[in-house]
């Protein structure tokens, strides 16, 4: 499975402070079947220590010290910039910070209060300087949670929606209801953990899985493709090859409003 938002760069954000919690997601993330990690610092400017110019190569650095202790996992560049961030930096440094350093590939982070009406024109803005919109953690967003509707219109403009797979095994919960919805509509298209450490929101994808494959037993195939095509094609810089069919027999309207039934807060 391809991860294409971790924390896991030491040091620099709140993910790990030093490289033994680097080793030590790396070495998690392997275990539960990750291949690789996208390291997405956070590019804002309440992060200071995170400096666009040297992300590859601390991502290089770390990779090559995780393949040294023997871990199958390759850690590769990228980064998690701020909407209002992303709009004062120039092209050249916005390719710095793309996902696998592919220079087309942003993953953009949700902000996490209310969400101005300008929004999806400032999200196009950046589309229109010749890169492809990934949003991250999009169902933490309250905005989109009162809205789900607006959220299946910024899907439909051409952004890629990233959904923490977390959110899915939570109870009774906003995020839980919206990540469903996103899910049983078809507007994501990639989970991710937006791992910060081995121990807080680690990096394992598979309680989320889990908890999707058993709501949406006709989406098996869809899910996976979620944590393997889909990533590695915008890691790669490519198109997002085919969503998979569901299954005969789905019934989504009628899941989605079971879990709304049991998820609302």
């Amino acid at each position: 499975m391809i991860d294409i938002h971790t924390h896991v760069l030491p040091g620099i954000d709140d993910g790990p402070q030093d490289t033994v919690g680097s080793v030590a997601m790396a070495h998690l993330a392997a275990e539960r079947g990750t291949r690789t990690l996208v390291a997405t610092p956070h590019v804002r400017a309440d992060h200071r220590k995170v400096v666009i110019e040297e992300i590859q190569e601390r991502a290089r650095t770390l990779n090559r010290l995780v393949r040294d202790y023997g871990i199958d996992v390759f850690i590769v560049p990228g980064g998690e910039v701020g909407l209002s961030r992303a709009l004062e930096m120039s092209d050249d440094e916005l390719a710095l910070v793309t996902l696998g350093g592919n220079g087309r590939d942003l993953l953009i982070e949700s902000p996490y209060g209310q969400l101005p009406s300008v929004f999806e024109s400032l999200l196009q803005s950046i589309v229109q300087r010749g890169f492809r919109v990934t949003l991250g953690h999009p169902e933490l967003n309250p905005s989109f949670q009162a809205d789900p509707e607006r959220l299946g219109r910024v899907a439909e403009d051409g952004i890629v929606l990233q959904l923490t797979a977390s959110s899915l095994a939570l109870r009774r919960s906003a995020a839980r209801s919206l990540a469903f919805r996103a899910l049983q509509e078809g507007w994501a298209s990639v989970l991710a953990t937006d791992a910060h450490s081995a121990e807080w929101r680690p990096p394992d994808l598979n309680p989320g899985l889990e908890a999707a494959r058993r709501a949406m037993p006709a989406a098996a195939a869809e899910i996976e493709w979620m944590v393997n095509d889909a990533p590695l094609a915008i890691v790669q810089g490519r198109e997002l090859p085919p969503r998979p069919e569901r299954k005969a027999g789905a019934e989504r309207r009628g899941l989605w409003r079971r879990l709304v039934g049991r998820s609302a807060t």
